[in-house]
């Protein structure tokens, strides 16, 4: 499958990615030929190629526009300040600087984000938006939750060549996709090596607007996918939790969280065991927020 760009396309992404002659791999599961891996021994498998193939390609990080060897692997976090600290009074850790980030490792593998500010530039990401808001086929869904019918806290947009259910709601396919996301996922495909056919478009339109804690994890995925989400219009907090075990009274106590903030023209990455391991959400916030839209691109088994 070609990813080559548009005209205009690769002047449009900043700093952060290297271009690779390798040829372009799926984003499909490979099965869990990394599940054994710790923290402390990943970047083996990020340096040498013959590894790197047995999950997907991983372009250098390209860091204030010098090229240099990715990051070590280790998290680097920035401490919150009190006021970030009270969502919660466990364990909770913000995420600020541009790199890859290994979060934790386990029986199903590393859980690794990969964080990128100005993917987009700013301009562009303005008419992005604007386009988006204006043009992109809104609507409200309802999922079901205990049994019961809720109206979405916020609105979608689906494009793909397959029909998306999940929380009992379902996205009809729509495979004529508008160009700018068409131009977004070229630039995704050449840069991460990886294969996107479909995206989920949010549309958060003020503070209250959210979703709720959940996983990407849906067997369509396949076990190990990789989520790409750019980010428009306001800055609003990405958070995840460490999924836990529940205790002998059946109850869930997480103690791990993370916080990052996307603003406009940014993209995260998410992929190995994120969504096997850990849970994310955009949540409600207590002071005015204009709107943002959120874009995830993944990669949908054919049946």
């Amino acid at each position: 499958m070609s990813a080559k760009p548009r005209g205009r396309g690769r002047s449009r992404v900043q700093g952060g990615w290297a271009n690779s002659n390798q040829s372009k791999p799926s984003n499909r599961p490979t099965g869990p030929s990394h599940s054994q891996d710790t923290v402390g021994t990943a970047q083996h498998h990020i340096n040498n190629a013959s590894d790197i193939g047995t999950l997907h390609h991983v372009p250098p990080w390209i860091g204030k526009g010098v090229d240099s060897d990715m990051p070590a692997a280790t998290v680097k976090f920035q401490q919150p300040t009190e006021e970030e600290l009270k969502m919660d009074e466990t364990t909770t850790q913000i995420i600020q600087s541009p790199g890859v980030h290994n979060l934790s490792s386990g029986i199903n593998g590393i859980s690794r984000i990969k964080l990128f500010y100005n993917f987009l530039d700013a301009d562009y990401a303005a008419k992005l938006y604007s386009d988006l808001y204006d043009t992109a086929p809104w609507e409200q869904k309802s999922d079901m939750k205990n049994g019961v019918r809720h109206l979405q806290p916020r609105m979608v947009a689906w494009y793909g060549d397959q029909e998306y259910s999940y929380s009992g709601l379902s996205h009809p396919a729509r495979p004529q996709w508008l160009p700018g996301l068409s131009d977004i996922r070229k630039q995704l495909e050449e840069n991460t090596g990886l294969e996107f056919n479909s995206v989920l478009c949010n549309l958060y339109r003020d503070c209250k607007d959210h979703v709720s804690w959940h996983s990407d994890n849906e067997s369509l995925f396949g076990r190990l996918p990789t989520i790409a989400s750019v980010s428009l219009g306001d800055t609003r907090m990405f958070e995840m939790r460490k999924k836990v075990p529940p205790n002998s009274d059946g109850e869930y106590e997480y103690t791990e969280f993370i916080k990052i903030p996307l603003p406009a023209g940014s993209l995260l990455l998410m992929e190995g065991a994120a969504q096997l391991d850990w849970q994310h959400r955009i949540p409600t916030e207590y002071h005015d927020r204009d709107p943002r839209i959120n874009l995830t691109y993944r990669y949908i088994i054919k049946q």
